[in-house]
């Protein structure tokens, strides 16, 4: 399956046409031609079935046959909030690979003991489009701009949220608190983990402590444990 991500197209299109690096893509990249099928998705859920009228390497033009709405809607939603890694590498293999097992919005918190302040989203919602054409998914997860931690905290969010550290105290699992089929908000301190007034403060503003097992996690393995926690309680 040929796949293209269109974010603008919507059910009511009869023809649309991918964008100039898109096209490129599919014109001489793919070498895909005239007549020939692929499929597209808005990022919102529409899964699309279309044909090749013109393969231009800047504007390939297409039919559209078939549009299935809701493509692939998970029965829950997931929202991860994330200090930025110091290596850049870390957090877009964080975001990779929560995108193929299923995330919703990912925001980036910055914490007293954060070691980066901000990281491009222009390339890092880049690294998303990618895994939701590599792992056939309809819906594109959000991604919110840095803000200070405290800032983060003061954010309404009807749902579950839970701060994960590594702070001596009582600490329970996910699967001992998760009620399946909801909306989950779960937070990953900086390499140094939180201090205990931010876990304080998170604690005062409703979320519930977690424990991501025994092992000492790097900050982008603990957010892709959560992540795949959350995903796995809810099958």
């Amino acid at each position: 399956m040929h796949l293209f991500y269109t974010p603008n197209i919507t059910p009511q299109n009869d023809a649309w046409f991918l964008t100039e690096e898109e096209s490129k893509h599919c014109a001489r990249v793919l070498r895909l031609g005239q007549s020939d099928q692929v499929s597209l998705i808005d990022g919102k859920g529409g899964l699309y079935t279309a044909t090749i009228s013109d393969p231009h390497p800047k504007r390939t033009i297409l039919k559209i046959d078939s549009v299935i709405t809701e493509y692939g809607k998970r029965n829950h939603y997931l929202h991860m909030a994330v200090a930025p890694t110091k290596n850049l590498d870390r957090l877009e293999w964080f975001l990779e690979k929560a995108t193929e097992i299923g995330i919703d919005e990912v925001s980036l918190i910055i914490t007293q003991r954060s070691e980066r302040k901000e990281a491009k989203a222009e390339r890092l919602n880049k690294i998303i489009t990618s895994a939701i054409k590599q792992s056939l998914k309809a819906y594109h997860p959000i991604l919110n701009e840095a803000v200070p931690f405290n800032k983060f905290l003061e954010r309404p969010f009807d749902g579950q949220k839970f701060v994960a550290h590594c702070i001596d105290g009582p600490k329970s699992a996910i699967k001992d608190l998760i009620a399946p089929q909801g909306n989950y908000l779960v937070i990953i301190g900086p390499e140094g983990d939180f201090t205990e007034k931010e876990v304080t403060d998170a604690l005062q503003s409703g979320y519930k402590a977690i424990t991501l097992g025994e092992s000492r996690l790097r900050t982008e393995t603990a957010a892709l444990e959560a992540c795949f926690e959350v995903n796995f309680l809810n099958r």
